[in-house]
């Protein structure tokens, strides 16, 4: 069975509601928020309640290190953000790979030892300097630096056996407007976009295992947002790069995925767009606060849209992810905590 929506909680447990909705045959995963962290028990204890439901069910976090961490206290490692590996780079190009290994396998083992499947990471956005959203996450401005630093922290990730997942493709560095809360347009040619923030993409397409597109309008290629364009999804990256992973759609809820074709749409139509279009998976993110109503009409319109034959379950976007599910046991905390390797990338960090 496809099951491509990724939903969230509202709170530190799961109740009965959070329970069914979890059991959809839809919902593939879910993603946690800093309202869902308490300490390291409490989150240990709600992803093993959420294994408890379906052992499939991928838990996720936007967890990149800098301002865009959704975890900080109880002994979680501040992971610095990517512009710093940047910064490290332009004086020591080997110590930041090094560096960035570090920060991937700390960052990935410390998020598994608490039951964590997978994290949104890495950013393969250019640091053009004026995007007020992507700012000091991006390692740097040159794509071949954003390259080598990507994949030494998704070699970290792996050894700790976690995914990776670049975002936002084609590229969200360039636009100022935030697509939380705008629809950022880029107006530069495929040229262009395909020579410099498209590079890491197509540079890494062997070694990531996922991507997650902008919600950026780029009008020489499409009038939609990337998530959203089958031109870009299956034509460019799937077709020119040869990418063959997982493609998540960032959060439906977004400004940046309200609008398509000059009007404003309902979750649903969102997500089927974004199915239609070449995503294997869609989030709607923040929407279990109060009553859930959001999630539930999802469900609903998703179901109901599935009979109607609007949209067409595809049974390799569900082994694209469980793929991304870890194929190795986790160590657990107080083994972490002694072991050589963990050890020996905390004095790495930069």
């Amino acid at each position: 069975m496809h099951s491509p929506l990724i939903i969230d909680i509202a709170g530190t447990t799961l109740t009965r509601t959070d329970r069914n909705r979890l059991k959809h045959p839809l919902v593939g995963g879910m993603i946690l928020f800093a309202r869902n962290w308490q300490d390291r028990t409490q989150l240990t204890e709600l992803c093993r309640q959420i294994k408890k439901v379906r052992q499939d069910l991928l838990i996720c976090v936007d967890h990149e290190g800098g301002r865009v961490q959704r975890f900080k206290s109880d002994g979680i490692t501040h992971v610095p953000p990517m512009q710093k590996l940047g910064e490290q780079w332009m004086h020591d190009p080997m110590a930041a790979t090094r560096s960035a290994t570090a920060c991937g396998y700390v960052l990935a083992s410390e998020l598994r030892a608490c039951g964590v499947d997978f994290s949104f990471t890495p950013v393969l956005d250019l640091g053009f300097g004026q995007s007020s959203v992507i700012g000091d996450r991006s390692f740097a401005r040159d794509p071949r630096v954003v390259t080598l630093l990507a994949k030494s922290l998704m070699h970290g990730l792996l050894q700790a056996g976690m995914a990776s997942c670049g975002k936002h493709f084609p590229g969200h560095g360039f636009v100022k407007a935030d697509s939380h809360n705008d629809i950022p347009v880029d107006r530069r040619p495929l040229k262009t976009l395909l020579a410099e923030d498209a590079a890491p993409f197509g540079w890494l397409g062997q070694s990531l295992q996922s991507v997650m597109p902008a919600h950026v309008i780029y009008p020489k290629v499409d009038a939609r947002p990337a998530g959203f364009s089958a031109k870009w999804l299956n034509e460019i990256l799937r077709g020119t790069l040869g990418f063959g992973g997982a493609v998540f759609s960032d959060d439906l809820s977004m400004v940046g995925a309200r609008v398509l074709d000059g009007r404003e749409v309902t979750y649903t139509e969102a997500a089927l767009a974004a199915l239609n279009a070449g995503c294997d998976m869609v989030l709607l993110c923040n929407q279990s606060v109060g009553s859930g109503a959001p999630i539930d009409d999802l469900l609903d319109g998703m179901s109901e849209a599935l009979l109607k034959d609007l949209w067409v379950p595809n049974e390799v976007s569900d082994q694209r992810r469980t793929a991304l599910l870890p194929m190795m046991p986790a160590l657990d905390w107080d083994e972490l905590m002694i072991s050589a390797t963990y050890m020996q990338a905390l004095e790495c960090l930069p």
